[in-house]
Order: structure tokens, then C-alpha cells, then sequence
């Protein structure tokens, strides 16, 4: 797992200017703490960060292929869970490494472009193709590395995250009302990347960038077959595939560990482990219970439970109010996430357990993506029409407009710009499909494999998921929903695959959501930093109404609604910060 960043200028000699990619792959320092290195010739520029995974001493990057027509160069992100299959079917090459990066490499000299149909695993990369003059993009099918890239006027400019591609002069930092819209309404649409004028590459996509111009090519997409097995077939094709990919993604030659929280998903990760995986959990300090219909009961007691059913070496990261309301800890956190999206304690606890994790392990392995993949959520269930994102709909009550500005949310029109969003998403779906689903792991799936990626990568530590293993997507998503709920519970189908080996007390456990803290003096905290920055003259608050917000900081109850308000003030005011982008809101 690294940093990837490049340019392509076919007008100029991109060796006059070197310090320009040095600055692009200094921003991502963080992805990848273990080494860095640039390679630039002619019109090409690539620079890689790397976090050292897999054969420590031999994948360096970029890594150079010297063919009698020209170098071939790559600059490479993720992991490959089958290069070993793919090297004994490259047995032809002169392997000089072990790593998986040169089989990437070594593939793409057989294969080309197609090597993108070949590859198991999570990964973004760059080949330089010198041999056609061309710059080939490719990103894993299910988004979980991120790639981002500006075309301009005589190439193109890519990287990991957008900061990459800001420390390019020629990338200018412009919010546009698009941008904004994206950012209010917290849609994350497919493509777009926040920033005028960028995009975010989409997941199963070939970008090649030639002389000629620019071209993309979709090589996997979600599709919905003929299902034909029945139940009991059915749990157990789930069970088998779920511990094929966790053997998988098991594979590292540094520590590893797995995330656990007691719930249903991270406790079907942990008891597929391979024996002697380690276990993390985060808690709050002082708060046992939380009285909240997204959690109906606390994690710890599941954990012990797990624990003790498996035999892992476990501990818990005990997080203070102290520590999530810090703002030092909450400007890291925007910063690592580097979109103008707020998620309150939800990003900033998350930042915090994943630097804690890394203290022991450089890989750990998470439960994300089965509420997406099975059915996790209220709204996938309840039988309700639907008219909007479903997830909107469920949390309205948080999403509202009432913290912004009145001429802001009647500028920007979110409402239309949601719904026709919304009709875009319905318009993808493929005939046999669950719509849900298919929104669930399209959108929503996205966002937070997104925030999951820059928080734990913004700590150097690597997270799997083996719940966006292909073969299981792939089969789950055109299992008919009258399977996918027979009992009707949530998570009806992964509950039975996983039930024979789980205790009795989380194969029973109610759906509950990643923890927030219900500190008072986390929410105090943040009253007082609210009230100090609307006392200031930042750049943010005139985007927000400061009569809402103002009489949030004074509560002495402070609402759920308010604390949203709240958080987002203190965390866009943070971004902004880190950013200092130019808004064109025309």
C-alpha cells in the first residue's frame, strides 16, 4: 500500500522541471513512510511513496522495465492477492523480485491494458508505456484505492488524493457550486472528485492518455446473473467464498491484525483469521452504553465474547473526550481525508484507532462494506418506497440545510441537484439488480471506503476488506433479495453462512453502527471552539448561519442536529484551513 502521483506533458521536457513531482510525491509521504522515489524522462513525471507489505527489500518504485523500444515504468498502490498464481503463468519473464508490484509490472509487458481483467485484489496504479508514448491509469473494481486525475491541455495530472495533484502549479485549488452541492448534500457521485476541473477515476476503468488524447475503458462493472442455488447452497457458497478471501487478504510479510467490534461482520473476520491474529477494538472512555436507535448496546461485551470464543490477543484503544475534540487531532483528520465532507467523531475516532493499530501492525483487516454488500441497513429492509438516496432519507434529521446559510442552500438548489443525482444512480442500475444494493455499493460503499482509506493510510497502516472480495461481490450481489432476507433480518444470508462458527450472543446481536461518543464534555468541547471561531473573521462562516450556530454553542441541550452543525462548522473550517481553496460559485 503507497502513494502513486505523475504528470504527462506531451509539449515539454518535464526533466527542466523535477522539483514540481518531488513536490506532488512529498504530499503523500504519509501513504507510504518507508520509502519515496521519482522517475522522470521527456514528457513524464512519476513519483511513489511506499508502505513496505510485501517483499520489504525488493519492490522499490518506481519500478523500470528496459525493453529494446523503450522503458516501461510503474508506480503502484495496493496489493494483488494473486500474484503468485499470475507469476507461475509469467514464468517466462526475469523476475528479479519477489514483490507483487513486478508482477504487476511483468504482467503488463504480456498482457498490456488487459492485465486489469487478470488481477485479484485492491490496487491503483501508473505504467508509463514508453515504447507507445502512453500513460496507463487502471483502478481496482470496487473503488477501494483511490485515484484521482486532472486532464490538461496537453496531457494530464494524476495521484492518490487531490493534495498530490494541488502541489502541481498547473492544478488550480477552485470549488465550483458543483463541488459545494457534493459537499452539502454528502452524494460522493461517481466521477466526481469536489474540485473543478478534477475527477476521480472510476473503480473497474482503464484511463490511457496518448498524444492523441485521452481514453477510458470500463473492464468490470456490477452485474446481475441467474441465480440458481438454493438456500442451504447458497450459505454455504457465502460461507466458502468469505473464507477464501480472508485467507487472502491474510497474506503479509508484516504484522497484521484484525478490526473488531463485536458485531455480526468484524467477528466473521476475526473467526476466519488464520490462527494467531491479533484483535483491536476502540471504546470510549466512561460510556458502557449508548441509548441510541443506531446502537441498541455497547461493543465491549461482543468483544469478550469473540475473544474468548477465538483465543485472539486483543486489545482495546480507550479514546477520552480530551483526545476526539482536540482540534490538532481534527485538522489531521480533514487533512487526511482531503474532501470538504464532514463526519464529525466518526472521522476523527476512526483516525485515532487506526494510529493506535499501527503502533503493532502495519495490515489490518476490516468488516467494511457487508452492510452495503448484505443488507445491513434499516432501508434495505423496511419495505418503504423510495424516492431518494435511501440513506438521505434515514438520517434527515441530521442532513438538514438549517446550518447553512439561507442564500447559500438557495444558491445552490440541493434539493434538485440531489434528485437528479438520484435519477442518474436509478438509470445505472442493470436489469435483475436490487436497486438498493446496487445504491448501497455504488455510492454510500464508496464514500466510506474512501474515508477508511485516507484515515488509515494517513497513519501508514494498511486495511483490508475482504467483504469487496470480487467472487463474493459478485455472487451476493445477484442472490434474489427473498434469500438475502428469509428470516426477515438484516443480513439474513451472511448471519447464517457465519452462524455455525460464531458465538451465540453476536450471531443474535442486533445491527448497530460504528460508535460516535456521547461524552458531554466531547459536546461542550466542541461548543466553545464553535463560539471561538464565530468570534473570528474565518473564511468559513459565511457559508453557514451563525444565528443557528450560535444558539447551538450556547445549548445547554445540545440536539442532534446542532451537534451536526457544529461538527461540520469546526471540520469545513478546517479543511479550508488545510486547502485554502478559491470558491467560483457563479
Amino acid at each position: 500500500m503507497c502513494g502513486i502521483t505523475g504528470r504527462v506533458a506531451f509539449d515539454r521536457d518535464l526533466t527542466r522541471s523535477p522539483e514540481v513531482i518531488e513536490a506532488m510525491t512529498a504530499t503523500l509521504s504519509r501513504r507510504g513512510p518507508d520509502d519515496s522515489g521519482v522517475w522522470v524522462d521527456g514528457p513524464v513525471a512519476l513519483g511513489h511513496t511506499r508502505l513496505a507489505v510485501i517483499d520489504l527489500p525488493g519492490g522499490r518504485q518506481p519500478m523500470v522495465a528496459r525493453t529494446p523500444d523503450g522503458p516501461v515504468v510503474l508506480v503502484y498502490s495496493g496489493e494483488v492477492y494473486n500474484h503468485r498464481e499470475l507469476r507461475a503463468r509469467l514464468r517466462d519473464h526475469p523476475f528479479r523480485t519477489a514483490s507483487d508490484t513486478e508482477v504487476v509490472l511483468r504482467g503488463y509487458l504480456e498482457w498490456g491494458e488487459e492485465i486489469a481483467e487478470r488481477l485479484d485484489g485492491m490496487y491503483a496504479f501508473a505504467v508509463w508505456d514508453g515504447r507507445r508514448d502512453a500513460l496507463v491509469l487502471i483502478r481496482d473494481r470496487m473503488g477501494v484505492k483511490p485515484l484521482y486525475y486532472h486532464p490538461t491541455p496537453a496531457g494530464l495530472v494524476f495521484g492518490s488524493e487531490p493534495k498530490a495533484l494541488h502541489a502541481d502549479p498547473a492544478v488550480d485549488r477552485v470549488l465550483d457550486t458543483d463541488g459545494l452541492r457534493e459537499a452539502v448534500a454528502r452524494v460522493k457521485t461517481p466521477g466526481h472528485a469536489f474540485w473543478s476541473g478534477m475527477r476521480e477515476l472510476l473503480p473497474g476503468t482503464v484511463l490511457t492518455a496518448t498524444r492523441a488524447g485521452l481514453r477510458t475503458r470500463t473492464y468490470w462493472t456490477l452485474s446481475a446473473r441467474e441465480h440458481r442455488d438454493d438456500l442451504p447452497t447458497t450459505v454455504a457458497t457465502v460461507r466458502r467464498l468469505l473464507g477464501e478471501a480472508v485467507a487472502r487478504q491474510s497474506v503479509a510479510d508484516v504484522p497484521h491484525c484484525a478490526l473488531l467490534s463485536g458485531g455480526l461482520d468484524s467477528s466473521a473476520i476475526t473467526v476466519l483469521s488464520p490462527a494467531g491474529t491479533r484483535t483491536m477494538s476502540v471504546e470510549f472512555a466512561g460510556q458502557e452504553h449508548v441509548a441510541d436507535v443506531n446502537r441498541p448496546d455497547a461493543d465491549a461485551p461482543f468483544v469478550r465474547d469473540v475473544v474468548a470464543h477465538v483465543g485472539t490477543e486483543h486489545r482495546a484503544v480507550v479514546l477520552d473526550a480530551a483526545r476526539l475534540a482536540d482540534p490538532a487531532v481534527r485538522a489531521t483528520a480533514v487533512a487526511a481525508w482531503d474532501l470538504p465532507i464532514s463526519m464529525g467523531d466518526l472521522s476523527t475516532s476512526l483516525h485515532l484507532l487506526f494510529t493506535a493499530v499501527r503502533e503493532t501492525a502495519t495490515v489490518a483487516l476490516s468488516g467494511e462494506s457487508a452492510d452495503e454488500l448484505f443488507g445491513g441497513y434499516s432501508w434495505c429492509h423496511d419495505g418503504r418506497p423510495k424516492t431518494t438516496f435511501p440513506w438521505r432519507a434515514a438520517l434527515a434529521p441530521l442532513m438538514t440545510d438549517r446550518m447553512y446559510h439561507p442564500d447559500l442552500v438557495a444558491s445552490l438548489d440541493v434539493g434538485t441537484y440531489v434528485a437528479d443525482r438520484y435519477r442518474e444512480a436509478l438509470a445505472e442500475v442493470p436489469p435483475g439488480a436490487d436497486v438498493t444494493t446496487h445504491l448501497n455499493l455504488t455510492r454510500m460503499n464508496r464514500m466510506l471506503l474512501d474515508r477508511k482509506d485516507r484515515m488509515s493510510m494517513a497513519t501508514g497502516l494498511e486495511v483490508r476488506v475482504p467483504f469487496c472480495d470480487t467472487a463474493l461481490v459478485e455472487y451476493v450481489y445477484s442472490v434474489p433479495s427473498a434469500l438475502t432476507t428469509f428470516d426477515g433480518r438484516e443480513k439474513s444470508l451472511l448471519r447464517a453462512a457465519v452462524a455455525p462458527l460464531l458465538p451465540p450472543s453476536v450471531v443474535g446481536r442486533r445491527k448497530a453502527m460504528y460508535p460516535t461518543t456521547n461524552q458531554s464534555a466531547y459536546v461542550s468541547a466542541i461548543q466553545g471552539q464553535a463560539a471561538d471561531l464565530l468570534s473570528s473573521d474565518h473564511a468559513v462562516t459565511p457559508l453557514f448561519d451563525t444565528a443557528f450556530l450560535r444558539a447551538a454553542a450556547s445549548a445547554e441541550v445540545v440536539s442532534p442536529v446542532e451537534r451536526t452543525g457544529l461538527e461540520t462548522y469546526l471540520d469545513m473550517a478546517a479543511w479550508v484551513d488545510a486547502t485554502s481553496p478559491k470558491l467560483d460559485l457563479n
